[in-house]
C-alpha cells in the first residue's frame, strides 16, 4: 500500500507546503546569512527539505529569492494595512511610520530589505521583485496622502504618488541608514515628525491665513516647473 501513487489532491496539497516551506526558508536564509550566504543548499537546511525541490519548485535560486520577496511584501503589507486606513493626518502617518519601522526592525524585516536592495545590483531577477514589494507600500501610502491632504493647503499642490516614493524611499533609507548610524537616524526620524507637526500647524490657521498659504505654495510651485 505505501507504493501506492497518492491521489492528485494529496500531491497539490504536498506541493503547496513544500513552496511554503522554502519561501519562508529563503526569508530566515536572507536574514541569518545575507544575499552571499543564500544558496540552494542554504535555503533548503532552513526549508527541511531537499535542495533539489528548490529547482524543481522554483527553477532557480533567484527566482526563490524573488518570489519570497514578493511574498514577504504582501504579508507585511497585509498586517499594517488596517492601521495604514485608519490613519487621519500626516503626523499620524508617520508616527505609525516610526513605530512600524521598530517593528519591523525587531522581526528581521528591515534586514531582508537591506538584503534584497543590495542583491538586486547584482542579481537582475530580483530588481523586480524587490520594486514590486516596495510598490506594494508606496500604493497603501498615497491612499493615505491623498486622504490626509485633501482639503489642507498642501493637497493642491503636491504630487500624491511622488510623494508617497519619497516618503516610502524616506523610510528604506533610514532603515539602511540606522545600521550604521542610529542617532543619526533618530535625528533624521525626529526631522520628519517636525514635517508633521508644521503641517499641524497650518491647519490650525484661520481660513484666510490658510489660502495665503496655499497661493503661496503654488506660486512656489509654479516656479519651480
Amino acid at each position: 500500500m505505501s507504493g501506492e501513487a497518492k491521489p492528485p489532491g494529496a500531491r497539490d496539497a504536498k506541493g503547496r507546503e513544500t513552496r511554503e516551506k522554502l519561501l519562508d526558508g529563503a526569508l530566515r536564509t536572507l536574514v541569518e546569512h545575507g544575499i552571499a550566504g543564500a544558496s540552494a543548499r542554504s535555503v533548503a537546511a532552513a526549508a527541511g527539505v531537499n535542495q533539489a525541490l528548490v529547482f524543481y519548485h522554483f527553477g532557480s535560486v533567484d527566482e526563490l529569492l524573488a518570489a519570497a520577496c514578493r511574498r514577504g511584501a504582501e504579508q507585511r503589507v497585509a498586517r499594517h494595512r488596517d492601521r495604514l486606513r485608519a490613519v487621519t493626518s500626516l503626523s499620524e502617518l508617520l508616527a505609525f511610520g516610526r513605530a512600524m519601522h521598530d517593528e519591523e526592525r525587531d522581526a528581521g524585516h528591515v534586514a531582508v530589505l537591506a538584503q534584497l536592495l543590495a542583491g538586486a545590483q547584482t542579481h537582475p531577477r530580483l530588481a523586480p521583485a524587490t520594486a514590486a514589494g516596495l510598490d506594494l507600500w508606496i500604493e497603501e501610502i498615497e491612499r493615505v496622502l491623498r486622504r490626509v491632504l485633501a482639503g489642507t493647503p498642501l493637497g493642491g499642490v503636491t504630487d500624491p504618488a511622488g510623494l508617497a516614493r519619497a516618503v516610502a524611499a524616506s523610510f528604506v533609507g533610514l532603515e539602511l541608514y540606522e545600521g550604521v548610524d542610529p542617532e543619526g537616524a533618530e535625528t533624521a526620524l525626529a526631522a520628519l515628525e517636525q514635517l508633521g507637526a508644521l503641517l499641524a500647524a497650518v491647519e490650525e490657521l484661520n481660513p484666510v491665513a490658510r489660502r495665503a498659504v496655499a497661493y503661496t505654495l503654488r506660486r512656489s510651485g509654479g516656479r519651480g516647473r
